[in-house]
Order: C-alpha cells, then structure tokens, then sequence
C-alpha cells in the first residue's frame, strides 16, 4: 500500500490536470506487463505500438521509463498546469536542472550502486534529457499521436466531470470515488499497490491526473517539492479498440457481428471482461455510467455468459466459459476464461 497523509492546505488545493508525458509512460507499462497479447480494449494499438518500437531506431531511448520500478520522477515530469501539450512537457524534460538530478536519484539509487542506463543523466546530462526527449516524440508521433485527438476529447469530458464534483461536493467526495483500488480515509489516501510507502503532504498541492492507458495501475509522484501527483484510469479506454485512424478523420469501423447479435453496450462489457473487473472498473474503461454497465451485467449473468463473485470487499465479474466461446467464435477478439 501507498498511503499519502494530506493536511487540510494540500487537501483544499486538490486540482486535476492532464498529461501527455504520463500517458506515454503508461502506455509503456501497458506494452511490457503484457508481453504476448494486450488485453482489450488496448490490443490493437498494443500490435501497432510493438510494431513502432520494433520498427523505428528513434524510438529507443523511450524502453528506459520502463526499467525495472526504481525510476526518479525528473523523468516523466507532473504536469505543471492543468492541460500541457506534449512539446510543453519536452521542454520542461528537457531544461531539469541538474541540482534536481542530483537531489532526486539518491531517493531511489546509491550513488555507488547507480545503474548503467541513469549514469548518463548525471555524467552527461543534457544529452541525456534531449536523448530521452527526442525519443519520446519519435515514439508519441507514431504510436499515440493518431489516437491523441479521440483520446483528447475523453480526457476533457473526464476533467469537465471530475472539476464539477470537486467544485460540487468538495474533495472529500471526489477522492472517495476516485478509483476501485484507490481508499479515502481522511486524511489519509491509500492506493492499492504492491509495494509499502508512507508520505505526508504538507502545503503542498494535491494533483490528480487521469489517463487512458492507466489500465487500473495508479502512478504516484512525490518528488516534486509543491505537487503530490496521483494518476487513475480515465473513462473511455475504450476508443483505443478501433485500429489505426486514418490521418484527419476516423475511418468507419468495420461490421461488429458481436454487437449485432447482442448489441453494442453487451459486446463492449463481454470483450472488456477478458480479464475480471468490478461494476466501477468497467465503466471506467468504457466510459459508461455505472448504472448502464450494471444493467449490461445483469442481462449477461441471466444468460449464463458472465458469472459475479465477491473477492474482499469487491465483486468481480468474469466469463463463463459460454462468453469466451461468444467473443472467440463471433467477437474476434481473442479472450481466456477467468477463474
């Protein structure tokens, strides 16, 4: 667990923004926990994205933001306002000052133990940084940048429904139903990772940054010395499931024999239950309602294709072996029966 005790100035100063930069880091995470086959909806801009990074030497430098779990901030910057473009945060990865460097790395690495691959950003550390930045733009141009505009407009619409929340109910309410895997107990937020960290933000402020990649994994930054940044899985994931759009315009999707022998909300919820999520889980990926995902359930459960059960406190839902024959056989999406 990751627990981040909040005072009330850095509670009051909750504010959500947007961040191309952490959404290539994410992407990256998407790629390498998922070796073989992504899960959908990420499948096939997961096959376009292995084709970029095998295909195109410009690339490279970006397969550092995934080595191993020890990685200093300074290299996926949090965003510093409340929508940066990508070539805004390439600048500011581009002009770290070395004093930052210096004072982040001993948080994560010994100075006699520094790995190979960070050496060079102290050794040699602009063209580290602009190494690092031009592969980043290589790799965004070709693997997300034809999805950014649809990818774009889903964040705005999340922004738009999270800033009316917080501005309605205040962030004690936003935080509570920020994510499945995410717990709100003031003033103490817990994320539900591997891994067991304790950090108090005092006057600082607390950012929360949706993203589409995010795949349920919850990025938390400390280093910055005025911004706790949280990440979560933005709504809407789910536009990553068309294949590559064409440039200036988004091509006419192919026939969908699986939503027109069930329709479209039960095919969306059936592919997405490759792998087991929760009601909230779902419609965070689908950019659904809650209560339109549960109404999708209940039609698939009586129908003997997914099953439902409690694990902890959450209920997870899977498919029958029925509804991974249904997706094989008529989905064409390749899918496993979840325990």
């Amino acid at each position: 667990m990751i627990r981040i005790e909040l005072d009330e100035p850095t509670l009051a100063r909750t504010r959500i923004a947007i961040s191309p930069i952490w959404e290539v880091l994410t992407s990256l995470y998407v790629l390498h926990r998922n070796p073989g086959e992504a899960p959908w909806p990420y499948t096939a801009w997961a096959r376009h994205a292995r084709r970029v990074l095998d295909e195109l030497p410009t690339t490279a430098p970006v397969r550092i933001l995934t080595i191993g779990s020890r990685a200093p901030d300074f290299l996926s910057p949090v965003p510093t306002s409340a929508a940066p473009t990508l070539a805004d945060q390439l600048a500011e990865l581009r002009a770290t000052p070395a004093e930052v460097i210096a004072e982040q790395i001993p948080r994560y690495h010994r100075p006699d133990d520094l790995p190979g691959w960070l050496s060079p950003f102290v050794t040699d550390r602009q063209a580290a940084l602009d190494r690092l930045a031009d592969g980043i733009q290589a790799y965004w141009d070709a693997a997300i940048a034809p999805w950014w505009p649809a990818m774009r407009s889903a964040l705005d619409e999340e922004v738009l429904h999270r800033a009316r929340a917080l501005a309605a109910d205040g962030p004690d309410a936003l935080l509570a139903d920020l994510h499945e895997r995410v717990r709100w107990d003031k003033p103490v937020l817990t994320l539900k990772k591997p891994l067991e960290q304790h950090f108090e933000a005092v006057d600082q402020r607390l950012l929360l940054v949706p993203l589409i990649f995010s795949r349920g994994a919850l990025n938390c930054s400390t280093d910055h010395p005025d911004i706790v940044a949280v990440s979560y899985q933005a709504r809407g994931a789910v536009l990553l499931a068309e294949g590559t759009p064409a440039p200036g315009h988004r091509t006419a999707p192919a026939t969908d024999r699986l939503a027109v022998l069930v329709g479209r909300g039960r095919a969306q919820v059936l592919r997405a239950l490759t792998r087991p999520a929760t009601t909230a889980g779902l419609a965070a990926t689908l950019g659904l309602a809650p209560s339109t995902v549960s109404e999708q359930l209940s039609a698939l459960l009586s129908a003997g294709v997914v099953h439902r059960r409690r694990v902890g406190r959450r209920v997870l839902y899977g498919l029958e072996p029925a509804g991974v024959a249904l997706v094989q056989l008529v989905g064409d999406e390749p899918a496993t029966a979840s325990a």
